[in-house]
């Protein structure tokens, strides 16, 4: 089967500024879903944010999109990126789901319980694998190639590259000439460096919430679409416009404590008021979720009697005026904050 290879200009920029290094492939440890069957998009429609009927439209259909399912309380339970494998709207609906591979038995009892009488399969694929491509050049990829199912732009961000779904054990190098295998630990400090989450660390199921967790900027939620399972607080969030928290890239200058920093500590302004929370992190990077008010204060964990100091900052590919709490994050401006409450005579 052909690798379908998509260009993006944004990608092409960075990719340029890259020039002269090589590939690099990361091995991903998450799960690869298929739904297959002509109601596959009809049936994800109703559990995710995104509007999975771009990948079964006529014309120019997406290659992959970003999306999470949400509980009724409108909170994260996984966050997948879907990819199209039919090539035509005459073929039958394939959609690849990829998720974190701790969850691949709970999201598959999840869809299960959704699915009722819909025309879909449901079935892992083992004999699948996943990688991360950080391009060090756009010569390096290639427009076609037989040993790949699919070979796309990353839909969160173009800063993360692409995405290659191949046949386990085939070979990296046939599919991308002059390819490199790296450490998988270094793609998570470079989603790190760029605040971009990914599994259930980054994202605690029951827990994160969606626009907190930049989903508008990474084009993972549709706000035109209609009804989704835990639509209802999203759309108001949205609609209000204000968002007062945000998962912000961190780094720790100083050294850190051998056993690292626990998931979930507090962070505290200098004067110790919350500013919010860890999340995740590799080294001297990490996610954090925090207060917009307190975004350049100086900040700190602490830790059995000590405090380690942390910076958090915005990423560069985040659209302008996005720090600010009165930002809407799907229209690109910013919005009066609410009006204040009368005061009573």
């Amino acid at each position: 089967m052909l690798v379908r290879a998509i260009t993006a200009p944004g990608l092409r920029r960075w990719c340029q500024s890259q020039r002269g290094a090589a590939a690099a492939c990361f091995p991903l440890g998450r799960a690869l879903l298929g739904v297959r069957g002509a109601e596959a998009a009809a049936f994800l429609q109703g559990l995710l944010t995104n509007d999975v009927t771009q990948l079964v439209a006529e014309g120019d259909a997406p290659p992959a999109l970003y999306a999470h399912a949400l509980n009724v309380q409108g909170r994260c339970l996984y966050d997948v990126i879907l990819y199209r494998l039919h090539r035509s709207t005459a073929e039958e609906p394939h959609i690849l789901l990829e998720c974190d591979s701790s969850v691949l038995d709970s999201i598959q009892q999840h869809l299960k319980l959704y699915k009722i009488r819909r025309k879909v399969t449901i079935s892992p694929c083992p004999d699948l694998s996943l990688w991360a491509v950080i391009p060090g050049d756009t010569s390096s990829l290639p427009k076609c190639a037989d040993r790949a199912l699919l070979l796309t732009p990353d839909p969160r961000a173009e800063v993360m590259g692409w995405r290659l779904i191949a046949k386990k054990g085939a070979n990296l190098a046939e599919i991308i000439p002059g390819s490199q295998v790296g450490d998988v630990q270094d793609y998570h400090r470079h989603r790190y460096k760029q605040g971009i989450p990914e599994g259930v660390k980054d994202l605690p199921p029951g827990v994160a919430l969606p626009l907190e967790s930049n989903l508008a900027f990474m084009n993972g939620i549709s706000f035109t679409k209609g009804c989704y399972i835990g639509q209802e607080l999203t759309a108001r969030t949205h609609h209000m416009g204000v968002i007062r928290k945000r998962l912000l890239p961190v780094t720790f200058p100083g050294p850190l404590p051998p056993a690292g920093v626990p998931e979930g500590a507090d962070i505290l302004t200098q004067a110790g008021k919350r500013a919010g929370k860890f999340r995740a992190g590799g080294g001297q990077l990490g996610i954090a979720l925090l207060r917009l008010a307190h975004l350049h204060e100086p900040l700190c964990i602490p830790l059995h009697g000590d405090s380690v100091e942390l910076r958090a900052a915005t990423p560069e590919w985040w659209p302008k005026g996005a720090a600010n709490a009165t930002f809407s994050g799907n229209t690109g401006t910013e919005v009066p904050p609410p009006p204040k409450p009368p005061e009573f005579q």
